[in-house]
C-alpha cells in the first residue's frame, strides 16, 4: 500500500506541474503535501551524507584531519620511535607511546608520501607536512563526519526524476553506496526513504525509525549529545566542589609529595578554595580556563606556592584529578589530587634514585632480551640523564636524544626510558617501562617482562664502560689523571644551588706535591689537595684561598672519573647527594 500511495503522490505531482509552470509554486506544492520527500538540498540529505561519509576522526592523531583518513599502511616516527600502522587498531600504538613517557613533548613525524582518502571516498597523494596541514585547514564543520550512529543495511529509497519523468527504487548496502547515491542526486531528483529503517546508536542499542522527522531529530540529538571535549566541565566542577581532596602526588624535579602531608583541600563553586593543616586555614582560588586548564593560586608561602600554576588536566573523575605543567626550563611538573589523606613518608627511595641518576654519566653494562645478550650494541655510548627529564647518549660519531621519568607505582619503583631510534634502531631495545631491582650511586639494575613471549629482559647501567675493569678503587689512578693537564669546574651544585659561575674563567693545575694552583689570568689562587681510599670509595679533599673557596673544605667521594672528566659528590646522613663538583679537562 505504501508503494501505491507513493506513486499516487507522483501522479498528483505531474498534474501540478502541468497546471503550475512556476518552479517556486512547484516546490511549495511538494513541501506542503509530502514531508517524506527530500532533495539534494534538503537538511536531512546533508545529515545522511555526513553520517555515511568516509570516517576520518579515528586517525586524527596522525593526519589532524577529521575530514579524511590515511590509507594504510603508513610509517610514522612517534617520539623518536619508528612505527608502521597496518590497521585502524594499530593507531593505539601511537597513543600508547605518547602516554608511556609523560616527561616528553609528544612529536609525530610522517614518512611521506602518503595517500589520504577524503570524506567523499576519493583519494589524494600528499607529499609533505605542509600539504597535509593545508588539507586539514580546509576541513569545515559541514564536512566532518557524524559518527555517533550507524544504519542497518540494506536501506531502500523510492525515486523520481522530474526531468525524465521516471520513477523507481534504489537499495543501498553500505555507507559507501549510500554516500555515492546521495552525492549524485541532481536538482531534478526527488527521493523518499522506505520506512521503517533501523539505526544503531553509540551505546550499541538499535531503534526503529518511521519518518523523516524522527530520523532528523535522532541525528540532531545525537550530534548535540556528543562531547569531544577532554573533560565534562559540569561534571568536573561537581566532583571538584564535593568533599575534601588531598595531594596524592606532587613532582617538581623530585617527588615532593611529603611536603603536603596533613593538608586538606576544599574547592567551592564561587572559585574560592582553602587548604587546612593543623587548624590553620590558607585561602586560595581556582578557575577552569577556556583551554581546559585548571588554574590554582594559594599565595606565595611555601609549600603551597608551588601549586600556583595553570595545570593541564590529564584525568578527572570523582576520585582522582591528575594534572601536569610544563615549566619554563622545559621540565614537567605533576600534581594529583585524591580522596585519601596524605600521611607522608613515601618519596625517599624515589628521590635518592633520581639524585644518583642525574649525577655523573652512565654506561650500559648489560642488556639481555629473552636470554640474548645485546650489550655490545651500546658499548660506544655514554648516557647522561638530566634533571628536567631529558636524556642524551653520546658516541664518537652520534648523539641520540631522549626522555626519562621515574615514579612509584603500587609501592614499586619504575624507570621509564624513551630514546629516538631514527639514527640507531638498537635504542628501541631500551625504550620501556622498567622495574628497578637495585639502585645505588654506582649501579642501576632493571628488569621488564616482555609482552610477546613473556620472557624477562634485563638492563644494567654502571659507571664504567662495558662493566669496567673490575677490582677495587685505585687512588694513584685518580691522582695521575688530575695531575695530567689543566682543568676547569664544569659544574658546582651546593645543596642543589648552581654556583658554577663562581669558577668561570679559572683553570686548575694539580701538582704531585699535593698543591693546586688556579688562575683566570688576573687572579691567582693557591691551595692543597689529597686523594685517599676508604674501603671501596675514593676520597677527595682540597682547600683553596679566596675568592674560589666556596667548594673546598668538603669530604668528597669520587663518584666517577675518566682521563677527561672527574665527578665528586658529598652525601648527607640519609645518603642523599648534597654537593656535586665536576672537573673537566681543557
Amino acid at each position: 500500500m505504501k508503494r501505491v500511495h507513493f506513486f499516487r503522490f507522483f501522479v498528483l505531482f505531474f498534474l501540478s506541474v502541468s497546471i503550475f509552470s512556476c518552479q517556486k509554486e512547484e516546490e511549495e506544492y511538494i513541501d506542503e503535501t509530502n514531508d517524506e520527500t527530500i532533495t539534494a538540498n534538503s537538511p536531512l540529505t546533508g545529515m545522511l551524507l555526513r553520517t555515511s561519509q568516509n570516517p576520518g576522526t579515528y586517525d586524527d592523531i596522525i593526519d589532524g584531519n577529521s575530514c579524511a583518513s590515511v590509507v594504510l599502511p603508513v610509517t610514522v616516527i612517534a617520539n623518536g620511535q619508528q612505527v608502521t600502522i597496518n590497521s585502524p587498531e594499530d593507531v593505539t600504538i601511537i597513543k600508547d607511546i605518547f602516554n608511556l613517557f609523560p616527561n616528553d613533548t609528544d612529536t609525530l613525524e610522517i614518512i611521506f608520501p602518503i595517500t589520504l582518502k577524503l570524506f567523499d571516498y576519493t583519494q589524494v597523494t600528499v607529499n609533505s607536512q605542509s600539504e597535509l596541514d593545508a588539507l586539514a585547514a580546509s576541513c569545515g564543520t559541514n564536512n566532518t563526519e557524524i559518527g555517533c550512529l550507524d544504519f542497518v543495511y540494506p536501506i531502500s529509497f523510492f525515486t523520481y526524476n522530474a526531468d525524465q519523468q521516471q520513477t523507481g527504487s534504489v537499495s543501498v548496502n553500505s555507507d559507501l553506496e549510500l554516500f555515492a547515491f546521495l552525492q549524485n542526486l541532481t536538482p531534478d531528483d526527488f527521493i523518499s526513504l522506505d520506512f521503517p529503517i533501523s539505526v544503531i546508536l553509540e551505546n550499541g542499542s538499535t531503534i526503529e525509525v518511521n519518518s523523516n522527522q524522527e530520523l532528523q531529530t535522532l541525528i540532531v540529538d545525537c550530534v548535540a549529545n556528543t562531547n569531544d571535549d577532554p573533560i565534562d566541565i559540569s561534571q568536573f566542577e561537581e566532583d571538584l566542589t564535593t568533599g575534601p581532596w588531598y595531594i596524592a602526588y606532587f613532582f617538581d624535579d623530585y617527588d615532593e609529595t611529603d611536603n603536603y602531608a596533613g593538608y586538606e583541600f576544599a574547592f567551592a563553586l564561587d572559585g574560592t578554595a582553602q587548604a587546612v593543616k593543623s587548624g590553620v586555614n590558607i585561602p586560595g582560588t581556582w578557575a577552569l580556563l577556556t583551554d581546559f586548564k585548571f588554574d590554582l593560586f594559594f599565595g606565595t608561602s611555601a609549600p603551597l606556592d608551588e601549586l600556583d600554576e595553570d595545570w593541564e588536566i590529564l584525568e578527572a573523575t570523582s576520585e582522582i584529578i591528575k594534572l601536569k605543567h610544563i615549566s619554563g626550563d622545559g621540565s614537567t611538573d605533576y600534581l594529583t589530587f585524591g580522596r585519601n589523606p596524605n600521611t607522608g613518608g613515601n618519596n625517599t627511595e624515589l628521590n635518592l634514585f633520581i639524585e644518583n641518576l642525574i649525577t655523573g654519566s652512565w654506561f650500559v653494562n648489560l642488556l639481555e632480551e629473552n636470554g640474548t645478550d645485546h650489550t655490545a650494541n651500546f658499548n660506544a655510548y655514554e648516557f647522561t640523564f638530566l634533571r628536567n627529564g631529558s636524556a642524551v647518549a653520546v658516541s664518537s660519531n652520534n648523539t641520540i636524544n631522549g626522555f626519562w621519568t621515574a615514579q612509584t607505582d603500587s609501592g614499586n619503583l619504575d624507570f621509564i626510558i624513551n630514546f629516538e631510534t631514527g639514527t640507531n634502531g638498537n635504542f628501541a631495545e631500551l625504550n620501556d617501562d622498567w622495574d628497578v631491582l637495585e639502585a645505588t650511586q654506582t649501579i642501576i639494575r632493571l628488569s621488564d617482562v616482555s609482552g610477546g613471549g613473556g620472557g624477562t629482559d634485563l638492563l644494567t647501567f654502571g659507571r664504567e664502560p662495558n662493566g669496567g675493569g673490575g677490582g677495587g678503587p685505585d687512588p694513584q689512578e685518580l691522582r695521575d689523571i688530575l695531575e695530567d693537564g689543566t682543568w676547569y669546574v664544569d659544574k658546582f651544585l651546593d645543596d642543589g644551588r648552581d654556583e658554577t659561575a663562581d669558577f668561570y674563567g679559572f683553570d686548575f693545575n694539580f701538582y704531585n706535591n699535593q698543591t693546586v694552583y688556579a688562575s683566570n689570568g688576573t687572579v691567582y689562587v693557591y691551595g692543597i689537595w689529597i686523594v685517599t681510599v676508604t674501603g671501596q670509595e675514593l676520597n677527595f679533599e682540597f682547600d683553596m684561598d679566596s675568592p674560589i673557596n666556596g667548594a673546598d673544605d668538603q669530604n668528597y667521594k669520587a663518584l666517577q672519573y675518566s682521563p677527561t672528566s672527574v665527578t665528586f659528590i658529598t652525601r648527607d646522613s640519609q645518603g642523599n647527594i648534597e654537593d656535586t663538583l665536576i672537573f673537566k679537562k681543557n
